[in-house]
């Protein structure tokens, strides 16, 4: 299922304009890993379910760790660079 959401080149070219994450120096439970985060994502936007019921059998994480992802991408522009890629016609439709 999580292949089906998130083929490899489209990941291949999200990755890219993904920023980099410091570690806390507090601490903390280990981060979910970015592209399991965007399969959980996806998964939300694809089926329309609220964030709280996403399965965690997909081990994407819950789905408010798939929200302050999302956000966390929103604020740091990625959605528009990406958006400008695909725009340009330098990336296939998926």
């Amino acid at each position: 299922m999580a292949q089906a959401l998130l083929p490899g080149d489209l990941w291949s070219l999200i990755a890219a304009h993904l920023p980099a994450h410091r570690r806390s120096q507090k601490g903390g439970r280990p981060r979910i890993n970015d592209r399991a985060a965007l399969t959980g994502i996806l998964f939300v936007l694809k089926t329309g379910i609220p964030w709280a019921y996403l399965p965690r059998e997909l081990g994407c994480g819950s789905g408010m760790t798939c929200w302050r992802r999302l956000h966390e991408w929103m604020q740091a522009g990625v959605w528009q660079s990406v958006h400008v890629l695909a725009e340009a016609g330098t990336t296939r439709r998926w």
